[in-house]
């Protein structure tokens, strides 16, 4: 007969098997939704599996409301968060994932119930230890990411004096705190060593994530969900449960390796990000000098003529364009420029918008068909080739300051090159700065031209016009 225990165990194989295909199917746009299926269908194996292996049917009404208060609160984000506020409900997540691992170290410490001796209770302590050091620095990071991606909390870095030696104190205090509760567990005055590290741990993520810049969100996004895959690795181990373990450090590697693509697309160094103190100068325009040129306004009549007479056009879309949440007509702009035969594609660079691949999202949601969605390092040489290059609401992925300028705030940054095409038109609402803080000399250019207002309005006017 087969044991409650190995159902459990086969059950855990198959939702990880699952996770696993949910990353593969997430690599790709055309295979996301079946990924995010897998995902869903593991998960709900998983969570099934754990309540009939691990939990005391008597306490099953606790659960079910837990499950039915969560799952409320999770279809009503679902229905009420816009796209553009994305980013923000990602940190957020994160940080409860971290909070989750800070309560989960502190029972586990506090239920053991002097069980354990010897070598097993270090290893315990340890665990402990280091799962509620990631799961609060995870929490107060996530939370002061949530202020600075929901304009809470200005973009601009908090660059103390001695910073970094400010950090590696934190780091030997956390190390000797360590030692100092793996002493005293057994003796029952460990819990006084756990609440000073957990002070100290909180205070180092809000540090970490102050110190960086407006352009270098992105990463920090990524960053915390490769803590928070780590901090649920640390509570597998907690715990004894395998399914969190593998979970866990699928996440956290995952989300490591997203980091670093970030990191090499920004030409950041990752160290250098959690240093902190880049992303933004902090000034308003780039020490080259070309931006003394002369705005060129356009109207959105102009606008379409432009792009009815182009051949090649490129759409480069950025975060204002999720605020204006106009993806659907250009989605429409893009079908009749096919239409009347022009070749119609988009630029995508790997930080537009908040977070990875947003911009990649919202044009899926509009309809975009995949095979027009270009990245960066795809399409960069053909500018040269393009008639109109239409920039809509991005700012700092357009800069040609990041390469005449390298001791800027975005210096050596990969950027797409529109300004070697004929005409670029940009879309704004007004003369204000990206995200960085940085002026963009691209709108000084002869060969630009400004088309001011909300981007939905004014693209509603070019569609109306063509």
């Amino acid at each position: 007969m087969i044991s409650i225990q190995g159902v459990v165990t086969g059950s855990y194989i198959i939702a990880i098997v699952l996770f696993i295909l949910a990353l593969g199917g997430l690599s790709n746009q055309e295979t996301a939704r079946r990924g995010n299926w897998y995902g869903i269908f593991g998960m709900t194996i998983a969570l099934v599996a754990t309540v009939v292996g691990f939990v005391n049917p008597e306490t099953y009404p606790i659960l079910l409301a837990a499950l039915v208060i969560g799952a409320s609160i999770g279809l009503f984000a679902a229905h009420r968060i816009q796209m553009t506020q994305m980013p923000e409900l990602v940190a957020v997540l994160h940080s409860l994932v971290g909070i989750a691992a800070v309560a989960v170290g502190y029972a586990n410490f506090m239920g053991h119930g002097g069980q354990l001796t010897g070598v097993e209770l270090t290893i315990h302590d340890i665990e402990t230890y280091i799962g509620v050091l990631i799961g609060a620095v995870t929490f107060s990071g996530s939370v002061i990411a949530f202020g600075k991606l929901s304009g809470r909390i200005g973009g601009n870095p908090l660059t103390l004096p001695g910073r970094h030696w400010f950090n590696l104190g934190l780091l030997l205090a956390v190390i000797w705190f360590g030692y100092q509760f793996v002493i005293g567990s057994a003796a029952g005055t460990g819990m006084l060593p756990l609440l000073i590290m957990t002070v100290i741990a909180l205070v180092f993520g809000i540090h970490m994530v102050m110190a960086i810049g407006g352009a270098d969100m992105p990463v920090v996004v990524s960053m915390l969900n490769s803590y928070s895959g780590w901090a649920a690795a640390a509570v597998g181990f907690m715990l004894g449960n395998d399914l969190l373990i593998v979970t866990g450090a699928l996440v956290g590697s995952s989300g490591a390796i997203l980091s670093y693509i970030m990191c090499r697309a920004m030409n950041r160094k990752f160290l250098s990000v959690i240093a902190g103190g880049f992303g933004t100068g902090g000034g308003t325009s780039a020490s080259s000098g070309e931006q003394d040129g002369e705005i060129v306004a356009i109207e959105s009549e102009e606008t379409a003529a432009l792009l009815l007479a182009a051949k090649e056009v490129m759409i480069i879309p950025g975060y204002g364009m999720a605020v204006a949440q106009a993806q659907h007509v250009v989605n429409e702009i893009t079908k009749t420029l096919r239409g009347k035969g022009v070749n119609v594609r988009f630029g995508i660079h790997p930080v537009a918008g908040r977070m990875p691949g947003h911009m990649n999202v919202l044009l899926a949601e509009a309809k975009v068909p995949y095979d027009i969605v270009y990245e960066l390092d795809e399409i960069n040489d053909d500018f040269p080739k393009i008639d109109v290059s239409m920039v809509i609401g991005a700012n700092d992925i357009v800069n040609p300051s990041a390469q005449t300028d390298p001791d800027g705030p975005i210096g050596g940054m990969p950027v797409l090159e529109c300004w070697k095409g004929e005409t670029t038109i940009v879309l704004k609402r007004s003369m204000a700065t990206g995200y960085a803080g940085v002026q963009n000399p691209l709108f000084f250019k002869d060969n630009t031209r400004m088309l001011f207002g909300d981007a939905k309005d004014t693209l509603d006017a070019v569609f109306k016009a063509l």
